[in-house]
């Protein structure tokens, strides 16, 4: 899946982000508000890509002075399934927040950084998760595997990425956390899944 555009799986077009900015919107956009937006194209490209979805009327156009103005038409069959499209990294993210959510051993801190985070990347990018182990469970380390081994999976099924895992302990977490540049990768931005918030994390009792 195109991480900076995972709706580009379905709709490979200049229809795809002409679409992602449509959905995102609240107003009427112009046809070249919405070029601007959708980074992609022509603003000529853009304004028959929208004339088309005005005839399917998933797209309504309405007059505003010398201009139209276009918006999804969020009544339309197809406008849930844009939605959800445009909608595809919160749906990733709530996946992943569930499964981990769910572990015999849960994390003190999950959350995805990289460029799943960013918004960027392209097909070939990889989906990365910060994991922080509590150090209390050393001795479960089979089951810690087994259930990162199977989020991993879970990664590759939702999307064709491969997973990137990163996990350390808490004991470990600190020291890594003084490191600004390693810092920064993970938290500006990132998207946080379950657990404490990483600055949190690292100032609780390991023992706890």
């Amino acid at each position: 899946m195109d991480l900076a555009r995972p709706i580009s799986t379905v709709v490979p077009s200049l229809d795809g982000p002409v679409l992602l900015v449509l959905a995102a919107a609240e107003e009427g956009l112009s046809g070249r508000q919405i070029h601007k937006l959708a980074g992609s194209g022509s603003v000529a490209g853009v304004r028959l890509v929208l004339q088309r979805l005005a005839a399917t009327g998933l797209v309504h156009g309405d007059d505003f002075g010398n201009s139209l103005l276009y918006r999804l038409n969020r009544k339309h069959l197809l406008a849930p399934i844009v939605e959800q499209l445009a909608n595809l990294r919160s749906t990733l993210t709530a996946h992943l927040a569930a499964e981990i959510s769910s572990w015999h051993i849960p994390p003190v801190h999950a959350g995805l950084y990289g460029a799943v985070a960013r918004g960027d990347g392209d097909l070939d990018s990889d989906v990365d998760v910060l994991l922080i182990r509590p150090d209390h469970h050393a001795a479960d380390d089979t089951l810690w595997t087994a259930q990162v081994s199977h989020l991993m999976q879970t990664v590759v099924d939702l999307t064709g990425n491969a997973a990137h895992v990163f996990e350390l302990s808490q004991s470990e977490l600190a020291a890594h956390l003084a490191d600004a540049p390693i810092l920064n990768d993970w938290t500006d931005p990132a998207l946080h899944l379950t657990g404490l918030p990483l600055t949190e994390a690292a100032r609780v009792p390991a023992a706890l």
